[in-house]
């Protein structure tokens, strides 16, 4: 039997032998969505697998916290019930993440922003509230910052707050954020770091003669104990923040909503973290956050549409909807009915403008 399914495959030629091998992928189908990524982007799948599978009677879709980086490796190692179905992410997908999910197989991809976030820079309410700007922020937290006598650069000599800028407290610089794998660190590094930076003329001139030098400037964080990567569980930083009320954490607004018992966050540029300034992106902080699904699944693993149906339902994501309660901020009615339709017909992505 082995020696005929295998002389039978030869004889196929290589073309519609993996085309049998891609369609054996699904042979041991699973009754059960799995999703994967963002921490940031977990409680919303979370809390919509539940309502999905409460209506529905469906079985609760499987949701794993992997960060954004580590959800795009398993969302893009292959077609199959072995590979997630969805994965969120706390930014949009990179070229390179699409152009390895192409290269495996994973051709068809729908992309869903589903709404945007803030990402704060808090600390315990035991302790007065920060007031930073993004030069503060780049100052305190860079690998290496611009030198007091010229145009270049030196090992960052910061150990405080009040070093960077007198009218901030006179404590150490010891703030909990995430892993290189976090999509939240993608998007502070771009967003936070990299404004604070710009502020240096000469470095801003940079960026327009060597795009990767100025990334490498800007986008660096310190590895001298100020900086500390804390994992990709964000309660865990608000619990050592309320135990350390000396120490920042970075994390999404989602979290901060969700302990606003215990944590406050952080006023950047003159603007608090709130719904409203993240919604009119007032905050400077703030991102859109996505989820993104393998159209190939769909029909394979059941389940898959429905579940589709409540992320980008009116109940779910819009303006009083049940994730607005949990933290996210909605996208503009507009928008979500775009999105929504993209959704319902299956539209994938091209890749197109990607970084």
């Amino acid at each position: 039997m082995k020696a005929t399914l295998r002389n039978s495959i030869c004889g196929l030629g290589i073309g519609a032998a993996l085309a049998l091998v891609g369609t054996s992928a699904f042979a041991q189908s699973r009754d059960t969505i799995s999703i994967v990524g963002s921490s940031t982007v977990y409680p919303f799948s979370t809390v919509v697998a539940e309502r999905f599978a409460k209506a529905s009677g469906a079985a609760t879709p499987k949701v794993e916290s992997t960060g954004t980086g580590g959800g795009m490796k398993l969302f893009c190692g292959g077609v199959g019930t072995g590979h997630p179905d969805l994965t969120g992410a706390s930014r949009q997908i990179k070229k390179s993440e699409f152009e390895q999910c192409q290269a495996n197989g994973v051709k068809d991809i729908i992309e869903i922003q589903i709404g945007f976030d803030g990402i704060v820079l808090a600390n315990s309410k035991k302790a007065p509230a920060m007031k930073l700007t993004t030069k503060d922020i780049y100052l305190a937290l860079a690998k290496n910052v611009p030198a007091a006598e010229g145009p270049t650069l030196v090992p960052n000599p910061y150990k405080t707050w009040k070093q960077v800028n007198a009218s901030l407290p006179d404590t150490k610089i010891e703030v909990l954020g995430p892993p290189p794998t976090s999509g939240t660190r993608d998007a502070f590094v771009e967003l936070a770091m990299e404004a604070g930076c710009k502020s240096f003329a000469w470095i801003k001139a940079v960026k327009d003669a060597d795009e990767k030098e100025f990334q490498a400037m800007c986008h660096t964080l310190r590895e001298d104990g100020h900086f500390i990567e804390a994992g990709e569980n964000d309660n865990l930083i608000v619990q050592k923040l309320d135990a350390n009320h000396k120490a920042v954490g970075i994390f999404g607004f989602s979290f901060l909503e969700q302990n606003s018992d215990k944590v406050q966050g952080s006023i950047i540029n003159g603007v608090a973290p709130t719904f409203e300034t993240i919604a009119d992106k007032s905050y400077p902080v703030s991102r859109p956050i996505f989820v993104y699904a393998k159209k190939a699944h769909i029909g394979v693993v059941p389940n898959i549409e429905g579940f589709l149906a409540e992320l980008t339902s009116e109940k779910a994501w819009g303006t009083d909807g049940y994730l607005a309660d949990k933290g996210m901020i909605p996208m503009p009615a507009p928008m979500r009915k775009q999105v929504a339709a993209n959704v319902a017909s299956q539209a994938t992505m091209s890749g197109a403008g990607l970084k």
